[in-house]
């Protein structure tokens, strides 16, 4: 039977549109930012349905396991000579924890500032803030708590070595030469930088480990104030006397937790969402998050 011209423009036109259609949600090679953003912001819903304990105990896994870092550091600075050099190579300690937290899936509050952010920033409303709010809460408090265990078992006899114990307590000592306004300001790239591994790491694939590797040593070599590591190492120097409680929580980690906020959910967070924020609204890009973010709120 002849092909009619309507059918042969339907046929085309079903063949351009499918095509249109893969090519925007199954495109080889690097996805989209706004393959992104969906990716990133389904990764933050799924967080902000989590149960309470399973946040908490997530958070405490990840605060205890953080301290992974502060040890790496420790030794390696135990065992360095006092050098020029000797800093950046005691740098290369910094990430391991972060990659024993972000590759096991654990809950990081600097992580979670752009994840939750973006159904927020996406479809905001109360649902959302309240349950951001609650996310940040429950994760900040639980990390808190993990590194207060692993800072009271180093000092009070977790690390047997004398020398291994001192090198971090000589690493850890940096955190406590900054003031509150300074420790704000130099904690908004940590937050900016670890932010931005949340928003790496689904196009980073079989390179994870190296993006994470990478940004986290940069962090440690620009000396930048990272709330739940300077957390572990706060409550290293508090329970070893070296600081004060109030110098601890209100000197040292208030004024990274601030910092970081600023970098993460401020920065980082609405950048990342800004520049995809017409496409989102205007595509299909967020209609599956703004009417399950919608639904909710009613």
């Amino acid at each position: 039977m002849a092909e009619t011209e309507h059918d042969r423009d339907q046929a085309d036109g079903g063949a351009s549109g499918d095509d249109a259609n893969e090519e925007k949600d199954v495109a080889p090679g690097a996805p989209s930012a706004v393959a992104l953003h969906r990716t990133v912001r389904k990764a933050g819903e799924d967080e902000l349905d989590r149960p309470f304990w399973a946040l908490t105990w997530s958070g405490i896994a990840a605060g205890i396991a953080i301290n992974t870092s502060l040890v790496a550091e420790g030794m390696l600075h135990s065992k360095l000579p006092d050098a020029p050099w000797r800093e950046a190579v005691v740098a290369l300690g910094y990430p391991i924890g972060f990659l024993l937290v972000i590759l096991g899936r654990l809950q990081l509050f600097t992580e979670s500032t752009v994840t939750a952010m973006l159904p927020l920033a996406t479809t905001p409303s109360r649902w959302a803030l309240t349950r951001t709010l609650r996310l940040w809460a429950i994760v900040i408090g639980a990390n808190l708590i993990g590194t207060a265990i692993a800072g009271a078992g180093t000092s009070y006899g977790l690390i047997v070595d004398p020398a291994l114990k001192q090198g971090m307590i000589d690493v850890a000592m940096q955190v406590s030469e900054l003031g509150f306004g300074q420790t704000v300001i130099n904690a908004v790239p940590a937050g900016f930088l670890i932010a931005m591994i949340a928003w790496v790491l689904p196009n980073a694939r079989t390179q994870s480990f190296w993006v994470i590797f990478l940004i986290t040593y940069i962090v440690a070599l620009g000396g930048f104030s990272h709330s739940i590591v300077g957390s572990d190492e706060a409550f290293l120097l508090m329970f070893d006397g070296h600081v004060s409680v109030g110098t601890a929580l209100g000197g040292i980690i208030l004024p990274a937790l601030i910092g970081n906020l600023i970098g993460g959910a401020g920065l980082f967070a609405l950048l990342a969402h800004a520049q995809v924020r017409s496409d989102v609204q205007d595509g299909d890009g967020g209609k599956d998050a703004g009417d399950d973010v919608k639904d909710r709120s009613r």
